[in-house]
């Protein structure tokens, strides 16, 4: 994962992108993390190391960091943007109790995108799934 974060912040640097040591955390954490924090868990789990940076570091980061591809916001129903390192192709399934956000895989889904560019002559960039279920944790309990 080291490599990644490397790798990304690599491809900063060459933009003219100083890198600061919340940039390196704030994109190590999100990369890291599978949860698809908010900018606020972000916030609150990098304080203790950063404790004179503030919220809108944490926005401001993130924003840089969707304006340079690196990340993406997922919008969902709770009104509370996340953020996903994982810019590869997949989607998301949400647990409907604990709001528990997992990434999964399915590329014969791209044929969708193939059938309603020549059923609607559009040009299209991109489709979005999300599932909603019960996780295993929340069934468990």
């Amino acid at each position: 994962m080291a490599t990644r974060v490397q790798h990304a912040l690599e491809q900063l640097k060459t933009t003219g992108v100083r890198i600061t040591p919340q940039r390196h955390a704030i994109l190590n954490y999100l990369m890291e993390s599978m949860g698809h924090p908010t900018a606020d868990e972000i916030y609150r789990a990098l304080e203790p190391q950063f404790p004179s940076m503030s919220v809108a570091t944490v926005y401001n980061n993130l924003k840089m960091f969707l304006e340079a591809g690196m990340v993406r916001e997922l919008t969902y129903g709770d009104n509370s943007s996340r953020f996903d390192a994982n810019v590869t192709d997949h989607y998301h399934v949400i647990c409907d109790q604990c709001g528990k956000i997992e990434d999964f895989s399915y590329p014969s889904l791209k044929s969708v995108e193939l059938q309603a560019a020549s059923s609607t002559g559009f040009e299209v960039h991109g489709h979005r799934l999300e599932v909603y279920g019960v996780c295993k944790s929340c069934r468990d309990q």
